[in-house]
């Protein structure tokens, strides 16, 4: 048997952050659109859209930065605060899947 951990950031009872929304503003970075960023997730461009908006509202900071289509093309990159939260999850998550690895977080079946 393996042990596997999974982390997530809630604030007041509510999911702020996670696995889902870092693939999400991970993707946004590298397909430079949210749609593109949804269709690769296999997500709703609506979905992606209100995952984005709550968690900004949550975090009370733009996390993307949309600007329009034109002549050089419009997009969607992270705002340095989207790169931080992003960043700091990341963190987190690399440490405890440390902690698990080396044994500093451990299961006891016979407490199941």
């Amino acid at each position: 048997m393996k042990l596997r951990a999974k982390i997530w950031i809630e604030v007041d009872g509510g999911h702020l952050f996670g696995r889902g929304r870092a693939a999400l503003l991970e993707a946004i970075e590298r397909e430079g659109s949210i749609q593109a960023a949804a269709r690769r997730l296999g997500l709703s461009y609506r979905r992606a859209w209100t995952l984005l908006k709550t968690s900004e509202q949550r975090w009370n900071r733009k996390l993307v930065q949309k600007s329009r289509g034109g002549k050089g093309g419009g997009g969607t990159r992270l705002t340095a605060a989207g790169r931080a939260v992003l960043e700091l999850f990341r963190r987190i998550e690399s440490r405890l899947d440390e902690l698990v690895e080396e044994g500093q977080v451990e299961l006891e079946l016979a407490d199941i």
